[in-house]
């Protein structure tokens, strides 16, 4: 069964997204992504017989487009919990490609213009210029982040800007908050990157640059680093400017 046969099916669309939509990081008795969620737990959120959801999740685990895997507790029989597969492309949400042609062609025409030509990545830098409601939305804060709350919040509203692009992608914080790893699964143009990364790569560098600098975020530094892994890619973010401490600036 293809792709398109699997997602044909509204019940399997519907366990993607609610799997797809788990937080990158826990927050509380919320699962995470990584994690996943138990046919009981997909029941209930899915108002569905679990039954139905087990039917299904077998065919989406035969697929490819999620993962199982069974986690033993101290008594009875292992659960088992379904995660997306961050390795699969992302086959909910829109056309990476025809993003990436709307892009690349705009920066075109404007060069046609009498413009300078711009690299990929100025380009993406250009289009999130150009297209702001993709990032920043009524009361978000776009003056530079005091805190590593205010701060991961920002990178969770760049993480939506990429899922919109097919990334699966995960975060993870050091040094007290100040820098950020996303681990960027799921290359959703990946064919291109493999044959030309300073397009793919300088673009999706452009996609992350441009959003934090709408956020207000222009004093941080972006590393991104392809194929640390045959469907991983790493991007490292970190912010040049302290933290206000605890209490205050006094």
């Amino acid at each position: 069964m293809t792709d398109d046969d699997l997602l044909a099916s509204p019940v399997r669309r519907d366990i993607v997204a609610t799997l797809r939509s788990l937080p990158f990081v826990s927050l509380g008795d919320e699962p995470d992504r990584r994690a996943g969620l138990t046919a009981a737990q997909l029941a209930k959120r899915l108002s569905l017989h679990v039954t139905t959801i087990r039917f299904h999740v077998d065919q989406l685990v035969e697929g490819g487009l999620i993962t199982a895997r069974d986690e033993r507790g101290s008594v009875g029989r292992p659960k088992r919990f379904y995660s997306i597969n961050l390795d699969a492309p992302a086959n909910v949400g829109p056309d990476a490609y025809r993003q990436l042609a709307e892009l690349l062609g705009e920066a075109l025409l404007a060069a046609g213009e009498g413009e300078p030509v711009l690299s990929p990545e100025e380009a993406a830098i250009r289009w999130i210029d150009e297209h702001p409601e993709l990032v920043v939305t009524d009361g978000t804060q776009t003056t530079p982040a005091t805190s590593p709350g205010t701060w991961l919040a920002k990178i969770g509203l760049l993480v939506d800007v990429l899922q919109r692009w097919g990334y699966a992608p995960t975060i993870a914080t050091a040094e007290q908050g100040q820098s950020c790893r996303l681990d960027l699964h799921a290359c959703p143009v990946r064919e291109l990157a493999l044959q030309n990364q300073s397009v793919a790569c300088g673009v999706h560098c452009g996609l992350i640059r441009g959003s934090l600098d709408l956020l207000g975020e222009t004093d941080c530094s972006v590393a991104l680093t392809p194929f640390v892994e045959p469907h991983l890619c790493v991007a490292l973010l970190s912010k040049n400017s302290d933290f206000v401490p605890l209490g205050g600036t006094t």
